[in-house]
């Protein structure tokens, strides 16, 4: 067994230039020779190890201090884009976000002010008309004028009272928003860790929620030597054969080429996408890939 298939048979998971430094950490002989085929395939192509892994992996953490209301999903469980997968305690927040909501909506200052508007409109009118006759002085109609001017400002207070309300409102929606924990992608619940009751801390660094794993697509990691380099490029195709009692040929494309050779162990990094839509490939098995324009 080659130094690569031993990492790729135990619990690494990363990939790229972790795992080629994990291979120059291996032995010596890693160092001084590329990575070695593995078998040959049907028609002549060279098979390499890989590693079927999870295209995305990510720890659920509350971006708020509170208590776990409740976990609305289990390990094992399917998950989909969107779906609320924990509360967090938010009865205040609830209260502000309501109590905005009735502020957002309150009208009675706004219609006070367009009143007081309407009649000190209609004063300055009559008190203008008054002093063309000779009715009234000018310190009269320029007094109309002024409540005129006044009830406008008024009015325009109490519009940006109203707007400024309801970003209020937007606000207090999106303070509650951020104690549901949605899932970010289709995917599957790999670990729960916190459990209703539990205190949560925001930040990174803290105890997780849950861990959620996508597995469609699944994506294939492989270390192949530097002479192949030139003869592979985005978009390729290739043909992956899972470990027993998986098995079978399956067709993917490469989705990732390394762009920095390792100089030491003569390598790089390939990452091809696996359809796995009906799911029946789990994550976190070996592999042979075959690249179909190599022999």
């Amino acid at each position: 067994m080659t130094p690569l298939h031993t990492l790729l048979a135990g619990p690494h998971r990363r990939a790229g230039t972790a795992l080629r430094a994990a291979v120059l950490a291996a032995s010596a002989l890693a160092v001084t020779a590329a990575v070695p085929a593995t078998g040959a395939a049907a028609g002549g192509a060279t098979a390499y190890d890989c590693l079927i892994e999870p295209a995305r992996v990510v720890e659920l953490r509350s971006p708020v201090a509170g208590i776990v209301q409740e976990v609305h999903t289990q390990r094992g469980a399917s998950v989909r884009r969107g779906q609320p997968l924990v509360s967090i305690e938010s009865s205040v927040e609830r209260s502000a976000a309501e109590a905005a909501a009735f502020r957002a909506e309150a009208q009675g200052a706004l219609l006070t002010a367009r009143n007081r508007l309407a009649a000190a409109r209609d004063k300055a009118r009559r008190m203008t008309e008054l002093h063309e006759e000779a009715f009234v002085s000018a310190q009269a109609r320029d007094d109309a004028q002024a409540e005129l001017r006044l009830a406008e400002s008024e009015l325009k207070s109490a519009e940006e009272a109203i707007a400024l309300a309801r970003l209020e409102h937007r606000q207090a929606l999106d303070q509650l928003g951020r104690r549901v924990l949605s899932s970010p992608f289709d995917g599957v619940v790999v670990d729960q860790y916190l459990y209703p009751g539990a205190l949560v801390d925001g930040g990174e660094g803290r105890k997780p929620i849950l861990k959620i794993a996508q597995i469609h697509p699944l994506a294939v990691q492989a270390i192949l030597p530097y002479r192949l380099f030139p003869q592979l490029r985005v978009g390729q195709a290739v043909t992956v054969r899972p470990e027993a009692p998986f098995g079978g040929a399956i067709a993917a494309r490469v989705r990732t080429v390394d762009r920095v050779i390792d100089p030491s162990a003569g390598t790089f990094g390939i990452v091809a996408d696996l359809d796995n839509r009906d799911q029946r490939l789990p994550a976190g098995i070996r592999c042979k890939v075959t690249l179909d324009a190599v022999r």
